[in-house]
């Protein structure tokens, strides 16, 4: 009897705690509304290719900045107090707008939440695995995933929403969509300080020659290459779809918006499905599936002419990388088991690739059209190939 009691209070307590940790999973999703926003400034202030991709690459840049000394605040603070910071710089990023969509202001609101996400991402990761075991932590970071991947999709909705409805009285149209998400930013805080975590303190506290000295174990430099392929193309396909869109169909952009939702809905579907299959099938058996789905879609995205194909070509890229992430990260981090916090802020530097990326693709498309941008996605995808040869069995 004694220890039926102790399981449901195991049990009340661990959902107590997943639950602030999946909302801030959710917040975590905001990083991706800069595609759908960069476009819509890119609309308003007459931008280039290469001018309006400059958002999503400073984005990224920070994560490159950011991602291993966050690997040592954690080391100093904890995960959960790391995690709090980085909601507190996502919630300033997103009030900024309020005061316009002018170039500097969304630069710096762009910084701001680069920087806020690359702390976040850095931190929530390994604080899942305070919770979850290891055989199972693939599966629960690729729920993480689905979770965020609704914040993901919602964005270019609610911008959509903002742009065409009764928020243009107020002056802010799709900007409505950072409020809405500033909002949110403030409940994960209030949730996530009020929930006991408890941590596993570090051994010793390395510093940031010793995080970048494993670099030199081959698979975990393998690894971070993964990681900044998979997130080159997460943001160029966000990116990019719409202009695919416009330039061989003629679409407005309220429309062609949609191929965003597109990606996500599918990249959601596939996080929800991953959940479950990674728990019983192989994880290099179902990293190559999605790796030669994404294959496949570069193919239909370079090559269609139609709504319909593009469409299937963006919906099979959002599935297939829906869980490249998430294996690549438990490999690391279970090859690695006592230094998460290092290797985890190597693997979120490694979301440095979402400035390479959309840079390469900017320059790109400018000299050849969308279909250069989608040749740099596809550089990616081959290494991705290459990558499912080296996964371990965990």
């Amino acid at each position: 009897m004694a220890n039926t009691q102790s399981l449901v209070t195991n049990r009340k307590s661990f959902v107590l705690q997943f639950i602030p940790v999946m909302l801030c999973f959710f917040a975590m999703g905001f990083v991706d509304l800069v595609g759908t926003a960069s476009n819509y400034v890119q609309k308003d202030l007459g931008l280039s290719d290469t001018q309006a991709n400059l958002f999503p690459s400073l984005v990224f840049f920070w994560f490159l900045i950011f991602s291993v000394p966050t690997g040592m605040l954690m080391n100093r603070i904890g995960r959960k107090k790391t995690v709090l910071i980085s909601l507190v710089i996502t919630a300033a990023s997103l009030f900024i707008p309020v005061f316009g969509d002018s170039y500097t202001i969304m630069l710096v609101s762009f910084s701001l939440l680069g920087i806020g996400n690359a702390i976040m991402q850095t931190s929530l990761n390994p604080l899942v695995s305070n919770l979850i075991s290891g055989d199972k932590l693939a599966s629960t970071l690729t729920f993480g995933q689905f979770v965020k991947a609704i914040a993901s999709f919602l964005a270019p909705i609610l911008a959509a929403w903002g742009a065409t409805t009764v928020f243009p009285t107020f002056g802010l149209g799709w900007r409505a969509l950072f409020i809405i998400y500033a909002v949110i930013s403030l409940l994960s805080i209030s949730l996530l300080a009020a929930t006991p975590i408890e941590e596993e303190r570090p051994d010793k506290a390395s510093g940031i020659g010793e995080c970048l000295r494993l670099l030199g174990r081959p698979f975990i430099f393998l690894c971070f290459i993964g990681i900044m392929c998979h997130v080159g193309i997460d943001v160029g396909t966000n990116t990019t779809a719409p202009k695919i869109i416009m330039e061989r169909l003629g679409l407005p952009l309220e429309e062609a918006g949609f191929a965003t939702s597109i990606y996500f809905i599918f990249r959601t579907l596939g996080c929800f499905l991953g959940a479950f299959l990674l728990r019983v099938v192989s994880p290099k058996l179902f990293f190559a599936i999605s790796v030669l789905m994404m294959l496949a879609g570069m193919v239909l995205l370079y090559a269609g002419a139609s709504l319909m194909p593009l469409y299937v070509g963006i919906g099979l890229i959002g599935f297939g990388n829906s869980n490249i992430f998430s294996v690549v990260f438990s490999q690391a981090l279970v090859y690695t088991p006592n230094e998460k916090n290092e290797v985890s802020g190597l693997m979120i530097m490694g979301l440095f690739g979402g400035t390479i990326f959309p840079l390469a693709m900017g320059y790109a498309s400018d000299a050849v059209g969308q279909a250069g941008a989608v040749a740099v996605m596809t550089v990616g995808v081959i290494y991705l190939m290459y990558y499912t040869l080296k996964i371990k069995k965990i």
